[in-house]
C-alpha cells in the first residue's frame, strides 16, 4: 500500500545527489553519538511536515505480479499516483527501487520499520536503470495518473533468498524526489535448500449474532428469530456464503463453529415465524410474528458447508453453545447464582449440536477469547468449560526481546492447558475489511513476508504458526487471506496445518509460558464487556426458570428454548453490537415474566365479610400456559391468627387455560378487620413462593353469643387470677417482678415493714 511522500531533509536525487545527502546525515549521525558520549544531549532531527509542498505526490501501489515471484520471469507493479499539491508537477516519471545496496531485510523489525518509514531516505536505495523510468506527463494540481513497472527477475540481480524493499518514487522534471510508495518482495530461491516449510495453520469463524429468540410460537413450538435478515448473510454472495465457499478451497483449514449458528440455520430450513418490529419480548403469535422466508437459502448454505467441512484435511473446532464471551463472565460475573449453571451446560450442547448438524467428528476442547485476549481469569473460565486448549493473541503474551525468532505457536501454560498463540502481527493484517485493490495487496505482501521471515530465522528447524482473523471476518479479508495462504505455500515458505498439528508440535523452551493478571487485560476490551448487570440478569433468569419447570407438567417446553436464550444472552458477537445484545436479553426477561405471571392468584377485592365466627373464604388461581401447572400450592396467612384462623389446603393442579377456586375453613374469634395475605408457593422440600403475595382484608361481623361466653369466660379467669394475688400478697407473699425468678417462701418473709431480716447464726 502506498503512503504520501515524506522529507527527511534536503531533496534526494538518483546518483551522486542522493550519495551527498546521505554522507551527510552519516557524518551529522557520529557528531551527535560523540556529543552523547561526552555528556551533551542532542535534539533529535525534526521531522518533516507531512503537508509538505515538497512531497506533494502520494503512491499507492495497486499490484503486485507474480505476489511471489522465482528467479526468473518477469515482475510486474501497477498503481497511481496523485497529485496532492496546488501546483502543477512538470514532467514527473516513475521508477523502481529495490532498498539500500539490494540487501534484503535482515529481521521481522525491519520489515516493521519499512512501513513506518516517512517520505523519501537513503535506505530506499537508488532509482534502478531497469526497468526504464515511465514518463508521465504533467500532473496538475489535484490530478492522477496510473503506472505499470515491468522488469525481468534476472535484472534484479537478488543474491539470496529474503524479504527485499520494493519502492516506486515519483521524481519532477529537476529528478527531486516528490512521492513514494513502499511494499515488499518475497524471494524464496531455492526451497529444497533455503529452509523446511514453516506450517501454519489458519482458523476459519464461522459465527453471527445470536438470531433464535426464547419464544415459540403455537403448541406445535414453531421457533422465531427476531428478524429474517440472516437471509442475505447465507445467500451465495452473502458473508456467511462466501465464507463457506472460500474456506471450502483452502487445505488443512480449522473450521471454528459457533453451534447456535447452526441451530438457528437448521430452525430456517422447516417452517418458521419472525417477530415484527416493536413486539419484543411478547408471547409469539400470528398478530406480532410473520412467516419465514429462508428454507431454501438456509438448506443450500447447510449443505455447503457440510461438503465444506469434509474435504480437504479440514478439523472441526465446536466453541460452547453461544459462543460465551469467557472474558466478560470472568471479570464481572463471579459470585452471580446461576451463572454457572448457565455456562455449564454450553460444552456438552456445543459438540452435540455441530455433530448432529454437520454429520462430522469435532473438536470440542478450544476456547478463543474475544480476539484472543488472554488473563489470568479469563483462563480459568476456559478451563470450567473444558477448554485445555486456548487460542491466544501474542499481544497477550509477548516474547523476550533477547528471543531472536519466532518461536512455536503451541506452549504449555499451566492448569492443564496449552496456549496456542497466533503471530499478532499476522493476524492483524485481516482485521479489518481490505476493500480496495491497494489494501489487499498491502496485506498480501505484508503476510508472504511476514511468514518468509519466519522461516528464514532457522531454516533448518520444523516452525509452526496460527494465524487468528476476527469473528466478522469480512468476503474481501477472507479471500486476501485465501490468497496470500495460496501464494505462501506456492512459494514453497509454508505448508497448511490444522490446528490439531500445530498444538501437538513440541514447544520451543525459550516461549513466553506467563498468563498476564486480570490487570494487563486491554483497557479498550474492558469497555466492551457485558456488564455485571448484564450478567446478573442471566444468573436470575436461570433461578426463574428454574422455579417456573418445577410447576410445569412438560417443563422442556420451557427449560429447553430458554436454556439456550441464556447462553445467546452472553455471547461474544455482542462485543461489537452492545445495544442490539441488550435488546436480546431484555426480550428473554420479559417473555419469561410473562410466562410466570400466567399462573397466579386472582386479584381479590381489598375487604372480603365475614359473617359469623365460621365460614369459608374462596380464593381463585388462574393458568393462562398453554400445559398442565401442577406441584404448587396455596397458602393463606392471618396476621391475627388468634382473632381469625384458616386452614390449609392442598396442592393444585390446573390445566391449560383453566381457574380453580380454592376454598380455606375461616374460625373466627372476635368482630373486626383481619389483614391477610395469599400466596402461591411450590410444592417440595424446598419449597419457594411463586409469583407475588396478595393482601386482602377480612371484615369479621356479627359473632355469636357463644363466642362472647367464651370472652367473658377469658375475662373471668383473668379477674379471679387478680384476686389471688391481691389475697397473696395479704398474706406476705410478694410477686417478683422477674417473671421467672422464684417466688420468695412464707417462712422467710419479712414482718410487714419491708426491712431485711438479720441472718440466723
Amino acid at each position: 500500500m502506498g503512503e504520501p511522500a515524506r522529507h527527511t531533509g534536503s531533496s534526494r536525487r538518483s546518483g551522486s545527489g542522493s550519495r551527498s545527502s546521505a554522507r551527510l546525515r552519516a557524518g551529522a549521525l557520529a557528531i551527535g553519538c560523540a556529543l552523547g558520549l561526552l555528556g551533551v544531549t542532542v535534539a533529535p532531527p525534526a521531522l518533516a511536515d507531512p503537508t509538505s509542498s515538497d512531497t506533494p505526490v502520494n503512491v499507492t501501489i495497486a499490484t503486485v505480479q507474480p505476489v511471489a515471484p522465482g528467479p526468473t520471469g518477469q515482475l510486474v507493479i501497477t498503481g497511481e499516483v496523485t497529485n496532492t499539491g496546488s501546483g502543477t508537477v512538470s514532467h514527473p516519471h516513475v521508477g523502481l527501487e529495490l532498498g539500500s545496496r539490494n540487501k534484503a531485510l535482515a529481521t521481522r523489525s525491519d520489515i516493521a520499520s519499512l512501513f513506518t518509514r516517512g517520505g523519501p531516505t537513503s535506505a530506499d536505495g537508488k532509482e534502478l536503470t531497469d526497468p526504464q523510468p515511465v514518463q508521465l506527463g504533467d500532473l496538475a494540481a489535484g490530478a492522477s495518473a496510473p503506472f505499470t513497472l515491468s522488469v525481468q527477475m534476472t535484472d534484479l540481480k537478488l543474491d539470496q533468498s529474503g524479504v527485499y524493499e520494493l519502492a516506486v518514487d515519483v521524481q519532477d522534471d529537476n529528478d527531486r524526489v516528490v512521492g513514494i510508495g513502499r511494499t515488499v518482495l518475497p524471494y524464496f530461491a531455492d526451497p529444497t535448500k533455503d529452509g523446511q516449510p514453516t506450517q501454519v495453520a489458519t482458523l476459519w469463524p464461522i459465527t453471527h449474532a445470536p438470531e433464535l429468540v426464547a419464544q415459540t410460537a403455537d403448541p406445535d413450538q414453531t421457533p422465531v428469530l427476531r428478524d429474517d435478515s440472516l437471509i442475505t448473510d447465507l445467500g451465495p454472495t452473502g458473508r456467511l456464503g462466501q465464507l463457506v465457499a472460500i474456506g471450502a478451497k483452502i487445505p488443512s483449514l480449522t473450521w471454528v463453529i459457533d453451534p447456535e449458528l447452526l441451530d438457528t440455520v437448521f430452525a430456517m430450513t422447516k417452517p418458521y415465524r419472525v417477530q415484527l418490529a416493536g413486539h419484543g419480548g411478547e408471547p409469539a403469535g400470528a398478530q406480532n410474528t410473520k412467516p419465514g422466508v429462508g428454507a431454501a437459502a438456509a438448506t443450500a448454505w447447510l449443505a455447503a458447508l457440510r461438503t465444506a467441512v469434509a474435504a480437504n484435511g479440514s478439523q472441526v473446532v465446536a466453541l460452547p453453545y453461544g459462543d460465551p464471551d469467557l472474558a466478560s463472565i470472568a471479570h464481572n460475573g463471579a459470585g452471580l447464582a446461576g451463572l454457572d449453571t448457565v455456562i455449564g451446560k454450553a460444552r456438552t450442547a456445543g459438540k452435540v449440536t455441530v455433530e448432529g448438524r454437520l454429520s462430522t467428528d469435532v473438536t470440542d476442547t478450544v476456547a478463543w477469547p474475544y480476539q484472543g485476549a488472554l488473563d489470568q481469569p479469563t483462563a480459568a473460565v476456559a478451563k470450567q468449560l473444558g477448554g485445555t486448549t486456548v487460542l491466544v493473541n501474542g499481544s497477550s503474551m509477548p516474547e523476550s526481546s533477547s528471543l531472536l525468532h519466532t518461536p512455536n505457536a503451541a506452549r504449555p501454560i499451566g492448569n492443564g492447558q496449552t496456549a496456542v498463540v497466533a503471530d499478532s502481527t499476522v493476524s492483524a493484517l485481516f482485521q479489518n475489511d481490505l476493500k480496495t485493490p491497494q489494501s489487499r495487496t498491502a496485506a498480501e505482501q505484508r503476510f508472504l513476508a511476514e511468514t518468509l521471515e519466519v522461516t528464514l530465522q532457522e531454516p533448518n528447524v520444523p516452525r509452526t504458526m496460527l494465524v487468528m482473523p476476527p469473528r466478522d471476518l469480512t468476503v474481501a479479508s477472507a479471500q486476501t487471506l485465501a490468497d496470500s495462504l495460496a501464494a505462501a505455500q506456492s512459494g514453497k515458505w509454508t505448508s497448511p496445518a490444522t490446528l490439531d498439528n500445530v498444538t501437538a508440535a513440541a514447544a520451543d523452551a525459550r516461549a513466553n509460558t506467563s498468563v498476564p493478571g486480570a490487570d494487563s487485560y486491554p483497557g479498550n476490551l474492558r469497555g466492551t464487556e457485558l456488564s455485571t448487570k448484564d450478567l446478573a440478569s442471566v444468573a436470575e433468569m436461570q433461578q426463574n426458570v428454574d422455579r417456573l419447570v418445577r410447576i410445569l407438567s412438560l417443563p422442556q417446553r420451557v427449560s429447553s428454548p430458554f436454556s439456550a436464550a441464556m447462553l445467546r444472552s452472553v455471547s461474544t458477537e455482542w462485543r461489537t453490537q452492545q445495544k442490539t445484545g441488550q435488546d436480546f436479553r431484555l426480550n428473554a426477561t420479559a417473555y419469561l415474566a410473562q410466562l410466570t405471571d400466567a399462573v397466579a392468584i386472582t386479584p381479590k377485592s381489598s375487604v372480603v365479610t365475614l359473617a359469623g365466627d365460621s365460614g369459608l373464604l374462596q380464593v381463585s388461581v388462574r393458568n393462562d400456559l398453554n400445559q398442565t401447572v401442577l406441584n404448587l400450592e396455596l397458602r393463606l396467612t392471618s396476621s391475627q391468627p388468634n382473632r381469625l384462623n384458616v386452614s390449609q389446603p392442598g396442592s393444585i393442579t390446573l390445566g391449560a387455560g383453566q381457574s380453580a377456586s380454592l376454598r380455606f375453613t375461616a374460625q373466627a374469634k372476635g368482630n373486626g378487620v383481619v389483614p391477610m395475605s395469599a400466596q402461591l408457593f411450590t410444592v417440595g422440600p424446598d419449597s419457594q413462593p411463586y409469583g407475588p403475595e396478595v393482601q386482602f382484608k377480612v371484615d369479621v361481623t356479627h359473632v355469636p353469643s357463644g363466642v362472647w361466653w367464651v370472652v367473658g369466660s377469658g375475662v373471668l379467669l383473668v379477674l379471679l387470677a387478680g384476686l389471688r394475688i391481691y389475697l397473696k400478697r395479704k398474706k406476705g407473699v410478694v410477686a417478683p417482678e422477674d417473671p421467672d425468678a422464684p417466688l420468695v417462701p412464707e417462712d422467710d418473709a419479712d414482718g410487714g415493714d419491708g426491712a431485711p431480716q438479720a441472718e440466723k447464726p
